[in-house]
């Protein structure tokens, strides 16, 4: 674990959206649990100010827009990689439009924006696993073999690999990376017997953060940021 880390680089910069109304009963998810909207943006609330005041991060916050239900699970309509930023297309039809306002954050940024116009192609950002060293590409039933080889294309510096994702939404449903000696648990029953294994690993810093609203429309605590390391250079 620690020699994979070591590549992982530090971030200094987060986008992130607010949680509109609408996200408790129109949000799309593979199961019918009601979601209480009030205790998902006071749990979205806490994740944004570890953002700030744990990892110390500059947060740019998004308005929420009622006509996309979907809209705070950032991570999706985008990947940025160094100065790279590239807009996806998501896979449901209905968070397409979500990209329009990630681009606008991005481009402000000064990010080198790369457009996924391909109609073929679909690409979710929470099909997306970037180790530091290489990206491995969920493909699902969100993101398409078409959508990696546009990604391969955008990042050509890294290597890349498909992955099928035979249950669960997004690859990173059920695995990912938390950053340089920081690795984020979920409160699950499967998570929390990774815990046990996480626990182990003294090196590494354990925020508990809590998701349980999120998760009744298959959102997971990555799937709400969008990382960036803005170096001087960049």
């Amino acid at each position: 674990m620690a020699g994979l880390m070591a590549g992982f680089g530090n971030f200094t910069h987060a986008v992130v959206r607010a949680i509109p109304s609408s996200l408790a009963k129109e949000a799309l998810r593979t199961n019918n649990l009601d979601v209480d909207l009030a205790k998902a943006q006071l749990e979205h609330e806490v994740y944004v100010n570890v953002l700030k005041q744990k990892l110390g991060l500059e947060v740019i916050e998004l308005p929420a827009d009622e006509s996309l239900p979907d809209c705070v699970f950032v991570e999706d309509a985008a990947v940025v990689c160094g100065d790279t930023a590239l807009i996806t297309r998501p896979g449901a039809e209905s968070r397409r439009k979500e990209t329009e306002a990630m681009r606008q954050a991005l481009k402000q940024l000064d990010l080198n924006i790369v457009e996924m116009t391909d109609e073929n192609a679909t690409l979710d950002g929470g099909d997306v696993l970037f180790t530091g060293r290489e990206f491995f590409v969920g493909l699902s039933k969100r993101t398409n073999q078409k959508g990696a080889e546009i990604l391969a294309d955008a990042f050509k510096d890294y290597a890349v690999s498909t992955v099928p994702v035979l249950g669960g939404l997004h690859l990173k449903s059920f695995c990912s990376m938390g950053g340089p000696g920081l690795i984020v648990i979920g409160s699950s029953e499967p998570a929390q017997k990774t815990l046990k294994v996480f626990e182990k690993l003294k090196d590494h810093m354990l925020i508990p953060v809590s998701n349980m609203e999120k998760v009744k429309v298959d959102g997971a605590l990555t799937c709400c940021s969008v990382l960036i390391n803005k170096t001087a250079n960049n």
